[in-house]
């Protein structure tokens, strides 16, 4: 029989059954620096942020949301297609120099039943490494990720820092 051991983030359980900062959106909450909400971003743009998501899948894993209040990427702008797109290759420069992954998913989670939990549009970056546990076994079980967000944020920040030289 195979025995599997699990780690797993406790507090990330409150958050799974619906326990939430007090607000609109979490997103948009992130923006505006409201005190209710953990404060991961590393870039804005007029158009867009890029933040570190607070309960990763993996190392580096980020995400990229438009400013706008927005659900789905057909409501973007012909401006935000563009910019969406350099700050996708350029993030997915940014982690590749940073992490090292073999390889990333890129994607966004439309509707409740694909697992969206923010209802605010945000492309999700995730580093993926070989022998790490699969996809549905990270959805369904724990994962044990090696690097608090916090540091991902310092370390990914200070990489669009150096290329915008902000």
């Amino acid at each position: 029989m195979l025995k599997r051991k699990n780690l797993f983030v406790p507090n990330k359980m409150e958050y799974v059954r619906g326990k939430k900062p007090n607000v609109e959106c979490i997103l948009c909450s992130i923006l505006k620096g409201d005190p209710e909400v953990i404060e991961l971003l590393v870039y804005r743009t007029d158009l867009f942020g890029v933040t570190v998501n607070l309960y990763p899948y993996n190392a580096g894993h980020v995400m990229i949301f438009p400013i706008r209040h927005i659900i789905d990427p057909r409501e973007y702008i012909n401006s935000e297609i563009l910019e969406i797109n350099e700050l996708q290759n350029v993030t997915l420069n940014i982690l590749q120099s940073l992490y090292t992954p073999m390889g990333f998913n890129i994607g966004y989670n439309l509707g409740l039943t694909s697992g969206q939990s923010i209802p605010h549009l945000h492309l999700h970056i995730v580093p993926r490494y070989p022998n790490e546990v699969g996809f549905m076994d990270i959805i369904g079980g724990a994962k044990i990720v090696v690097e608090n967000p916090v540091d991902t944020k310092n370390k990914v920040k200070k990489a669009f820092e150096d290329i915008y030289k902000k």
